[in-house]
C-alpha cells in the first residue's frame, strides 16, 4: 500500500528534490495535496502530475494539511510560515518530515510535547540531522552523549575577515549546496547552523551544551554521535538532499536510488576544523537564546527571517543580520513557552525592527 504524502513548499529546493524521489518510487508514494507560497504554475503543475490538489498562497499549506489526510507530511517552507501547518498535521496524527528549522527552533517544547501526546514522528530532512537519526537507530534513551554537526563553511570560510561589504550575490553561492535564499544567507552567517543545533536538541533530546559544530567542506560526513561507552558513529554520502529526502519518507526501510555511491579512495582525504565564531556571531547569538530559555529563541528565529530579508532587499549590510538578532536578543520581554506566547514573540519582534 502506497504511503501517503503532503508536500508543503513543494517548488522550493527540498520540495523539487522530494518530487523527483516520488518519481523515482512512484508505486511507494501517494501525493494527495502539494502547496506553494508564489509559484502557482509550478505548484498546479506539480499537482497535475501526481493527481494531488494543489494549494497556494500564504494560507496554502494550512489549507492542505486541514483539508487532506496523509501518513507524511513533508515540510519544507520557508522561515516562520511553517508552525502552523506543522501543529495542524501534528493535531490530525501526520507523521512529520521536517525541513524547515524555524518551527522547533521557535516552539521545540510546544511542538515535540504536542507529538508525543499524539504519537507522531519526526523524521529528519536536513542532511545532519538525518545523518544522527540514522546514526542513533536501536540507541536507547541517553545512551548518547555529544552530537557533533558539520558545516561546510558556507561562502566565507576562507574569505578575508571583513564581511561588512558582502553582496547578496556572494552571500547566495553557497559552494556545496544548492538551496533558497533564505537558508543559503543563514548558511552564509552560519545562523543556519546554529539552528540546527536548536533543532537536534530537540529532536534528539540533547542538551544544547552537549551539541558541538565542526567545519567539514568536503561535506561528505554529515554528522556524529558520540555514545557513552566512548564510540563514535558518522554517516557520510556525497552531498546530495535526496539522499536524506528519501531516508526521511521510506524510514526504517532503505529502498535503491540512483544517488552517487562513496568512493573515500577517490575523495582521498577529510578535513575538519573549528568554527570562528568572532567572524560568525550568529553562533554566539545563538547560545545565548538557548541560555535565556523560554520564547527568546523564538525572538531569534523571527529577528533573523526579518534581518535577512533585509539584507536581500538592500536595506541592511550582511553583518546587519546579526547586528539585529543581537538588538532583539537583548530587549525581548521574557516569556516561557506556549503557542500563543511564541506568535506574540514573533509579533513583537517584527514591530520593534520595522519601527
Amino acid at each position: 500500500m502506497s504511503k501517503k504524502i503532503i508536500i508543503l513548499g513543494c517548488t522550493g529546493s527540498i520540495g523539487s528534490n522530494a518530487a523527483e524521489v516520488v518519481r523515482e518510487h512512484r508505486g511507494e508514494f501517494d501525493v494527495v495535496a502539494v502547496s506553494a507560497l508564489r509559484s502557482r504554475e509550478r505548484c498546479d503543475a506539480l499537482a497535475r502530475e501526481f493527481g494531488a490538489k494543489a494549494y497556494c498562497g500564504p494560507e496554502g499549506a494550512l489549507r492542505a494539511v486541514e483539508e487532506n489526510d496523509a501518513d507524511v507530511c513533508l515540510v519544507a517552507t520557508v522561515g516562520m510560515s511553517g508552525l502552523k501547518p506543522t501543529v495542524a498535521a501534528i493535531e490530525k496524527g501526520m507523521d512529520i518530515a521536517l525541513a524547515t528549522k524555524e518551527v522547533l527552533v521557535m516552539a521545540g517544547e510546544y511542538v515535540m510535547g504536542l507529538a508525543r501526546e499524539k504519537g507522531v514522528r519526526f523524521l529528519p530532512v536536513d542532511s545532519e540531522h538525518s545523518a544522527i537519526f540514522q546514526c542513533m537507530a536501536g540507541a536507547a534513551a541517553g545512551e548518547a552523549e555529544r552530537l557533533v554537526l558539520t558545516a561546510s563553511g558556507g561562502p566565507f570560510l576562507d574569505s578575508p575577515a571583513d564581511l561588512s561589504s558582502v553582496t547578496v550575490r556572494q552571500a547566495l553561492a553557497h559552494p556545496r549546496w544548492k538551496m533558497g535564499p533564505k537558508v543559503s544567507i543563514d548558511s552564509a552567517t552560519m545562523m543556519n547552523k546554529g539552528f540546527e543545533s536548536i533543532e537536534a536538541s530537540w529532536l534528539f533530546g540533547v542538551p544544547a551544551d552537549a551539541i558541538d559544530i565542526v567545519i567539514h567542506p568536503e561535506s561528505i560526513v554529515h554528522s556524529l554521535v558520540t555514545f557513552v561507552d566512548g564510540a563514535t558513529l558518522a554517516q557520510l554520502s556525497p552531498p546530495d538532499m535526496k539522499v536524506a529526502i528519501q531516508y526521511a519518507l521510506t524510514a526504517p526501510r532503505r529502498l535503491p536510488s540512483p544517488r552517487a555511491k562513496l568512493d573515500l579512495a577517490a575523495i582521498g582525504a577529510l578535513t575538519f576544523r573549528k568554527p570562528d565564531y568572532a567572524r560568525f556571531p550568529a553562533l554566539s547569538l545563538v547560545k545565548e537564546a538557548c541560555r535565556l530559555g523560554g520564547c527568546s529563541p523564538a525572538v531569534l528565529a523571527a529577528a533573523d527571517e526579518w534581518a535577512v530579508d533585509a539584507f536581500i532587499k538592500g536595506k541592511i549590510p550582511f553583518t546587519g543580520i546579526a547586528a539585529a538578532v543581537e538588538e532583539c536578543l537583548e530587549s525581548a520581554p521574557r516569556m516561557e513557552c506556549t503557542l500563543p506566547a511564541v506568535e506574540e514573540a514573533a509579533r513583537w519582534t517584527i514591530e520593534r525592527l520595522e519601527k
